[in-house]
């Protein structure tokens, strides 16, 4: 089954390099922060021109994942998907660190049929049987992409933040659910579980709609895949990271394309 016209547009942001100014794919929590166990969290998912405003598709949530601090498995409540965006609900019955992430994985290809250029996205398993039989010059990418965000009930903890070794994933040094304006922050990504040096990070203060500049930090991961970042002001900040290389998993596909966001927020001092 091919994906939609809104599901393609939100794949295409998650896995693809976008200059700053193109479409941006996020989770916004409605907050950070929690003082007390059975306290519910609301999270807002779209793919917008501002963050973090609903102008343009929501952000689809087949891949949607929740850690608890305990490492378990948490189910969203309230789903549903408008024309903007997605919303769901997070019930927090444990102290300690929530992670909440969309993992999208898919292929996309080019191909020419009957002399017109062609493009497809989907699935890696419907790739055989959606690109014709006539198609010539196929050309075929991996993609994978995650978006994140982060909540903590009293102490933070770590758990939630066991890695899987598989694409860009974050490994927070400083923890997520501690920063403050005007504090430096320090975080380690990881490509495939291994350090990755030299990989260009992009952080945008939230509010775009209302500045004409993006006002990006533009960050490079040291040789242990580490940057640091110190934060201009409160509020909540958008992160990002893209890669690609040749270590694709599918023999369709000749290129692997990664992306990894998160969303943080930044409280005052």
């Amino acid at each position: 089954m091919k994906l939609s016209t809104i599901a393609i547009a939100a794949a295409m942001t998650l896995c693809v390099a976008l200059p700053a100014s193109a479409h941006k794919a996020w989770l916004q929590p409605s907050s950070t922060v929690f003082s007390d166990k059975g306290a519910w969290l609301t999270v807002d998912a779209a793919v917008s021109n501002d963050l973090f405003y609903f102008n343009h598709v929501p952000l689809r949530l087949e891949g949607l994942s929740i850690t608890a601090p305990d490492g378990s498995n948490v189910q969203p409540q309230n789903l549903s998907t408008g024309k903007l965006r997605s919303v769901f609900d997070v019930e927090l019955s444990q102290e300690g660190t929530y992670r909440i992430g969309v993992l999208n994985e898919g292929m996309s290809a080019t191909y020419k049929l009957a002399g017109e250029d062609k493009r497809w996205r989907g699935k890696a398993d419907a790739f055989a049987k959606e690109i014709p039989a006539g198609a010539t010059d196929v050309k075929a990418s991996q993609s994978l992409g995650r978006v994140e965000t982060f909540a903590t009930v009293g102490t933070p903890s770590t758990t939630a933040f066991k890695t899987a070794g598989k694409g860009i994933e974050l490994v927070p040094v400083t923890h997520p659910n501690d920063l403050f304006a005007g504090e430096a922050a320090t975080f380690q990504l990881l490509v495939d579980g291994k350090p990755a040096s030299g990989l260009k990070v992009d952080v945008v203060p939230g509010a775009t709609r209302y500045r004409d500049q993006q006002n990006e930090i533009q960050l490079t991961t040291g040789s242990d895949g580490k940057f640091q970042v110190t934060w201009p002001q409160p509020g909540m900040y958008w992160l990002e990271t893209v890669s690609e290389d040749q270590k694709t998993t599918l023999p369709q596909a000749k290129q692997r394309r990664l992306s990894y966001v998160a969303v943080l927020e930044v409280l005052p001092q």
